[in-house]
């Protein structure tokens, strides 16, 4: 009669291991076959929509009867979650910036967060509401009054719209348009 010979231990962690990863890759691919749920698929992520595309931007000069001219481009990146702007003032100002802006469920608001090659910081919240998007934050000027600024787009059309950017020194009573610009749809 002969005697079993032992399996070595290596050859019986080997065979658990192996083990292991062929259940964990039939796991993946079960779970493959489960839809994901779409990230960023409520209605309200749609409402950037229209800012969407390469514009060319106008604006009032410094001087009377000049005219600024810009550019700016905005597309989906991130799986269509987040709207990325890239702002360029031309030849007409050096101001170069960028945004991101994405819809936050929790809040029921847009969030957008503005940086620029001045050191600019800016971070803004709001809503599309009565055919404007109107995005807003609370602000403290140099000489240390309170201030809330907000960017307004408006009168928009497929291939036009207009932005300003507003000021208002009496908590939103008032307010004054700093910068009007409009966008028109490069062809």
């Amino acid at each position: 009669m002969s005697v079993p010979k032992r399996i070595p231990a290596i050859v019986v962690v080997l065979l658990f291991s192996f083990s292991l990863l062929l259940s964990f890759s039939l796991a993946q691919q079960g779970s493959a076959a489960t839809p994901r749920p779409q990230p960023c698929s409520e209605p309200q992520q749609k409402q950037f929509d229209f800012w969407i595309g390469e514009w060319e931007l106008t604006w009032p000069g410094n001087n009377p009867g000049e005219t600024g001219h810009g550019t700016n481009t905005i597309r989906r990146i991130m799986d269509g979650c987040v709207v990325q702007e890239n702002f360029s003032g031309g030849d007409s100002m050096h101001l170069r910036g960028t945004s991101v802006s994405v819809f936050d469920v929790s809040a029921g608001k847009w969030k957008q967060t503005w940086v620029d090659n001045e050191g600019g910081y800016l971070d803004f919240a709001g809503e599309f509401k009565n055919g404007q998007m109107i995005l807003a934050r609370e602000a403290m000027r140099p000489d240390g009054t309170n201030v809330i600024q907000r960017m307004v787009f408006k009168n928009i059309s497929p291939n036009e719209l207009d932005w300003s950017w507003e000021a208002s020194k009496d908590g939103g009573k008032t307010w004054t348009v700093n910068w009007p610009i409009h966008y028109k749809r490069k062809s």
